[in-house]
């Protein structure tokens, strides 16, 4: 438990001065997560860090997350999902070259991881551009909810939600962390109201981005299993890696592009 809040303490003094400053620097904080993130599935997946699969998969990762002005250096014609596409042909370009090493199945889990993750801190650094309490927003449903699930379900939790891919999880924590996340980020969402969205129609958008974000959290719990890891990586002491940490936020921040927010 000490080891858990020293990181965390030391994680928010470094990550709060970022959010609060916003511009360049949230892009450099999108990308680096992007980077370390694409590498927990390196080494799920039992590839070397320093590899041509991983240097075309950072590569990949980053020209996902890049904003504009990053992708307009580039010529005219190469947009970022012409880019990222050439980069998929080089992995699959690979597995020809790589004598057995590198399989077709590798190829297709680095792609998906590369769009999973990029496109999830994209939209972290897209919601940051459009105004610090649009990500906060989106912070303080998966925090509250989060936090809720936690506390309720140690409290009155009894059905299992998922054990086949997290044992620890319950139906009655997942519902009272939603019904929590969503009255808590409600009343954020009324102080500093989305342009376009009523009072009622912003506690349904809420609900939805809290249910979406424990979907989030299940699908990296579900990664792990696969891969018979505890943690996704061990960056952070006691919290374990960034797709720990940022699993849900990675399906909430698109939601919210989906929804016309951001």
């Amino acid at each position: 438990m000490k080891q858990r809040v020293i990181t965390a303490v030391v994680a928010l003094i470094i990550f709060i001065p970022i959010i609060l400053a916003g511009g360049i620097w949230i892009d450099i904080a999108a990308a680096v997560l992007g980077i370390v993130a694409i590498s927990e599935i390196l080494v799920m997946k039992k590839k070397l860090l320093i590899s041509p699969e991983a240097i075309i998969s950072y590569i990949g990762v980053l020209s996902i997350i890049a904003p504009e002005s990053w992708i307009n250096i580039l010529p005219a014609h190469a947009s970022q999902f012409f880019l990222f596409y050439i980069l998929v042909m080089l992995l699959l370009l690979y597995t020809v070259f790589s004598k057995n090493r590198f399989s077709f199945d590798d190829a297709g889990v680095l792609t998906l991881g590369m769009l999973y993750i990029g496109i999830g801190f994209h939209y972290f650094l897209t919601a940051r551009h459009v105004g610090l309490t649009m990500l906060l927003y989106a912070l303080f449903i998966v925090w509250t909810t989060d936090s809720g699930a936690y506390i309720f379900g140690r409290m009155f939790g009894k059905h299992k939600l998922a054990p086949h891919v997290s044992p620890n999880k319950t139906w009655e924590g997942s519902i009272y962390g939603s019904l929590f996340g969503t009255i808590i980020c409600s009343i954020w969402a009324w102080f500093f109201p989305i342009p376009g969205f009523s009072g009622i129609l912003m506690v349904l958008v809420t609900l939805c981005l809290s249910i979406v974000g424990q979907f989030g959290d299940l699908v990296e719990s579900s990664l792990k299993r696969y891969y018979g890891v505890k943690d996704s990586g061990k960056i952070l002491p006691g919290h374990g890696g960034i797709l720990d940490r940022f699993d849900s936020l990675l399906f909430v921040l698109p939601t919210l592009h989906l929804l016309g927010i951001i």
